[in-house]
């Protein structure tokens, strides 16, 4: 069950319940009978593993003065060569 902040807005009484989320909200303050206010606090979020940061997709740079635009250098494409002799030539058929 979640627990809940409610602080007075008549005497300033702050306490903390736990409720279900079918319970009706608390309206009354229990001290002096005055209006309560839920409060709202930031929750606190841990994100763990890869994938969440803007370093974890990126590549560590293999050697130092590597240029900035990009993390790699490429191979050089292989090419396929023929040889460069001619084919023995065949005598014309007569």
């Amino acid at each position: 069950m979640p627990t809940y902040s409610y602080r007075c807005t008549e005497c300033g009484n702050a306490f903390d319940i736990k409720q279900s989320f079918s319970d009706a909200t608390l309206t009354e303050c229990p001290a002096c009978g005055g209006a309560l206010r839920k409060v709202f606090s930031p929750v606190g979020v841990t994100f763990n593993g890869g994938g969440f940061y803007r370093t974890d997709s990126r590549a560590t740079p293999k050697a130092e003065g590597a240029s900035s635009g990009s993390s790699s250098t490429p191979a050089p494409a292989k090419t396929e060569s023929k040889p460069s002799t001619p084919a023995p030539s065949k005598p014309a058929a007569s």
